[in-house]
């Protein structure tokens, strides 16, 4: 028997985190390729279920917080937040598609 490291949720978790920053110009390919890799460093579709969700809702309460602190009117900030933390979720279902494949392939 060999003792394989089968992966990790933190590793998933970065991997996808950096790989949608990376690849946010790609509306459905650079979800699902960032959700097809983080599966895969998961090790398993269990895994890579529980990692999908944080890189996403890091993201959008990332956009939330920079939007409303940068404008000079907190309230116009809080709305463009708050659009920016929809876009940024709505990219879930491909990296949720993309991590179902990935941790098949593990």
């Amino acid at each position: 028997m060999t003792n394989e490291n089968k992966g990790s949720i933190l590793s998933a978790i970065i991997w996808m985190f950096v790989i949608s920053l990376l690849l946010f110009w790609l509306p459905f390919a650079g979800p699902l390729i960032a959700g097809i890799v983080g599966g895969k460093k998961a090790g398993g579709v269990g895994s890579a279920l529980i990692a999908v969700f944080l890189p996403c809702i890091i993201f959008g309460v990332a956009l939330f917080l920079l939007a409303s602190s940068l404008t000079g009117i907190p309230l116009i900030g809080v709305i463009a937040g708050a659009g920016g933390f929809v876009l940024a979720i709505s990219h879930i279902g491909p990296i949720l598609l993309g991590a179902i494949i990935g941790g098949i392939l593990a």
